[in-house]
């Protein structure tokens, strides 16, 4: 089975991080957030993947395409990689990988991440859509369904009609089908909302068809696609793996977990946590951080923050607050 990861997008709402990371390889404990979704699909599917098709914007570089196939290698997945030059809607976006549909297909778009208990069963369905319950369903597009089988969709309903929201994770029996309804349409220039083109529109006609659509419940649906939901979900992710530490190894310093702290990390006189996500080769020196996420080889000193995000190589000194800086910055407060 092939799983197809459309990741053009520039990741607005994350920057300055994804000024110069993609999104989907941003990381959350330690774990880029793509790999994380991987790991999702292996232990929650009925059936192995064997290529992930990623499909990238025409900017990405040579290193995102490293990180990438040592990532599939790890997960024994053939990495295939496509391009979209110009970012026109989800429809759009999977129909960039045009040449790879075919067979059994999972399309799964990378700005979340989610869980289940069980393993999904997708036999006997033309399409499986995942889902989660939501409290507020006017904010997302959810499906109508009855029983197990979905009868159609409505994007964020005035009144309520359903509170099944659709993650962004879809399976298709036939690839070759879904390649049709996209060709169809393109060629028909069959746009929406903002003149982008959707999927929706493609699911919806074969729902009209007579395919067979049903549901897949998950349990847990985290959100990383603003800087706020990046750090939440990094802190419930904290808090549900509990990552172990030597205390030892840090002089004079308090740890309150749940804490990540990665390869090689040097922390001094300082207090680290709770909900602190620390990765590999930073250094933190007589400072207080909580509810941060600080990236590879950053330099931390004197220093009290809560609420930030920090870029790699990056150097904070004498800050006092919240502070949202990207790759290879340096701030300093002069006192």
């Amino acid at each position: 089975m092939k799983l197809i990861i459309p990741m053009a997008g520039r990741g607005t709402r994350v920057r300055p991080h994804s000024h110069t990371v993609p999104k989907p390889l941003l990381p959350v404990a330690g774990t880029m957030i793509i790999e994380r979704l991987v790991e999702t699909f292996i232990r929650t599917l009925d059936r192995e993947l064997s290529e992930i098709v990623y499909i990238l914007g025409p900017d990405f570089g040579r290193q995102i395409k490293k990180d990438l196939i040592a990532m599939s290698e790890r997960h024994n997945v053939k990495a295939t990689f496509r391009v979209q030059e110009v970012a026109l809607g989800t429809a759009h976006a999977v129909d960039c990988a045009r040449e790879d549909l075919e067979g059994e297909v999972i399309v799964a778009f990378a700005d979340t991440l989610f869980d289940s208990k069980e393993k999904f069963n997708i036999d006997d369905a033309d399409s499986v859509i995942w889902l989660k319950k939501v409290e507020d369903p006017s904010r997302f597009g959810v499906a109508v369904y009855e029983g197990d089988r979905i009868t159609g969709f409505v994007e964020k309903p005035e009144e309520f009609i359903s509170d099944l929201a659709i993650i962004g994770v879809y399976y298709f029996k036939d690839g070759e089908g879904l390649k049709a309804e996209l060709k169809r349409i393109m060629d028909e220039d069959i746009k929406g909302p903002g003149g982008e083109y959707f999927l929706t529109e493609a699911l919806d006609n074969m729902i009209n068809n007579g395919k067979v659509f049903k549901t897949a419940t998950v349990d847990e649906w985290l959100d990383c696609g603003t800087l706020p939901a990046w750090l939440e979900t990094t802190g419930e992710i904290l808090v549900k793996e509990n990552h172990s530490f030597e205390a030892e190894k840090y002089p004079n310093t308090t740890i309150i977990p749940p804490v990540f702290i990665g390869d090689g990390v040097i922390i001094e006189g300082s207090t680290i946590g709770p909900k602190v996500s620390i990765e590999a080769g930073t250094s933190i020196n007589n400072s207080t951080v909580e509810n941060s996420i600080i990236r590879e080889n950053a330099v931390i000193e004197d220093t009290e923050t809560s609420g930030s995000t920090i870029g790699a190589h990056t150097q904070v000194k004498n800050v006092s607050g919240t502070i949202d800086i990207g790759d290879h910055s340096s701030v300093q407060i002069k006192k």
